[in-house]
């Protein structure tokens, strides 16, 4: 088969359907502790800082830190094998969460499901970016990005309904399997795509893989994206971002159970409608930076897109946790799911665009890197500590009192945002040259 065929735009579809499927499954398993904070809790006997810790912490840190050099990994080996294979091992420590009888082995198989999904995204968006092109590519990866809404949708029904009907225990063998399954899917029929591909038209797709130079040492993809102001910016307002919104996305459950009385199986549902809404955010994001910045040729919307967005979420949360009529609420949380989402696409695509063709798994890794060390380390767990902390004072009502403290830090991620805009041009103009150089070498060779 030729390479045209076998990379023509029905296989780009079919890939990128895959690697969001693949995302699906990645959040399904990462989300779906928060629907069963509680009752772990009672059958464990764990404090929040623990529940805080679980959630944060230990995914984040192991998760961060084997992401990099598996992303740099899959800059010389196969993406798409470096993939299925973290599938199976996130996959198979999700249900292992299922058979933990203390904090230790839960926290133990948790940091099992953080190493496994290590391998999840620098391999997906370095498959993605030599899919499609700078011009579509934030569209494509707000797609992907869909995985964290429907992943997250799909955890908190199954997570609220497993939990009353058959059990926590049982729900984590539920969601665990069927990631191993899908992982064959991917190992079998998805093709690496030739680097740089990206870099040509879409209807010119090249009938031989691109001659790169080898990829760079990791400490060079960090030393190069740390001489750019605006991925500077960038990695920050998004980490920032992150703070609040996976701190949130731990909490809401226990939040609505004890502030609002609800069942299991209710708030499951209340925060899969939630989750579910919040893709309209994920896919519009990237869409909106795209067409934005292709009709007033100015890329710096990749950086006002969601700082505008994440600046006007800050009062719609205000009146999600302060309020009391529960319906209000919901319908507050609906606006920030979607105007929350909206930095994905943006975020990553700038990431993508500001290093060269070889370096893109490294560099995504390293947002993820900060993103998740800020956000998902440190969002659930500074909140749980703050919660327990003001316990004794306000009892049940801490947790509506801690995620108010935390949703102010929005306001600190906008301003990175307007930041970054600033010196992203330039940032941009000079990685363009660099890749230009390097395909003019791989055309020469």
């Amino acid at each position: 088969m030729s390479e045209p065929t076998k990379f023509g735009p029905n296989y780009r579809k079919y890939a990128l359907g895959i690697l969001l499927v693949g995302y699906v499954i990645n959040f399904v398993d990462r989300s779906i502790l928060a629907l069963l904070l509680e009752p772990i809790k009672l059958e464990l006997v764990l404090t929040d800082s623990q529940l805080g810790f679980l959630g944060g912490l230990a995914f984040a840190v192991f998760y961060t830190f084997v992401g990099i050099p598996i992303a740099a990994l899959a800059d010389r080996r196969s993406r798409v094998k470096i993939l299925a294979v973290s599938m199976i091992i996130w996959s198979a420590m999700t249900a292992f969460c299922g058979l933990a009888n203390n904090f230790i082995t839960l926290l133990l198989a948790r940091i099992g499901v953080g190493i496994g999904e290590a391998g999840a995204s620098p391999p997906s968006h370095s498959l993605i970016s030599d899919y499609f092109p700078i011009e579509t590519r934030a569209t494509a990866l707000s797609i992907y990005a869909l995985g964290i809404p429907i992943g997250t949708m799909i955890g908190s029904f199954v997570g609220g309904w497993g939990a009353d009907a058959v059990g926590w225990r049982n729900t984590f063998y539920l969601v665990g399997i069927p990631g191993i399954l899908f992982a064959l899917v991917v190992w079998f029929t998805l093709r690496e795509p030739p680097r740089g591909m990206s870099d040509v038209k879409l209807d010119q797709p090249p009938v031989a893989p691109i001659q790169t130079p080898p990829p760079p040492p990791v400490k060079t993809v960090l030393k190069l994206l740390w001489s750019k102001s605006s991925f500077r910016h960038l990695s920050f307002a998004a980490g920032l971002h992150a703070f609040v919104s996976y701190g949130a996305g731990t909490w809401n459950a226990p939040f609505f159970i004890r502030i609002h009385d609800v069942s299991l199986t209710e708030v499951g549902s209340i925060l899969a409608i939630v989750a579910g809404v919040g893709a309209i955010g994920t896919f519009f994001g990237g869409y909106i930076a795209d067409k934005l910045s292709d009709r007033t040729d100015d890329k710096r919307w990749y950086f006002w897109v969601p700082g505008i967005a994440t600046l006007i979420m800050v009062p719609f949360q205000l009146v999600a946790y302060l309020y009391g009529g529960m319906w209000v609420v919901v319908a507050s949380l609906m606006m920030v799911a979607i105007l929350g989402a909206a930095y994905l696409g943006p975020s990553f695509a700038m990431t993508q665009a500001l290093v060269s063709l070889r370096m893109r798994a490294v560099a995504s890794a390293i947002l993820l890197f900060v993103l998740n060390l800020i956000g998902m380390g440190l969002g659930p767990y500074l909140i749980g500590i703050l919660s327990d902390t003001l316990a004794p004072d306000f009892g049940s009502e801490s947790i509506r009192y801690a995620m108010v403290a935390a949703v102010m830090v929005n306001v600190w991620a906008a301003c990175h945002y307007f930041w970054g805009s600033r010196t992203m041009r330039g940032d941009l103009a000079d990685t363009q040259e660099m890749n230009e150089k390097m395909l003019a070498q791989g055309d020469a060779a």
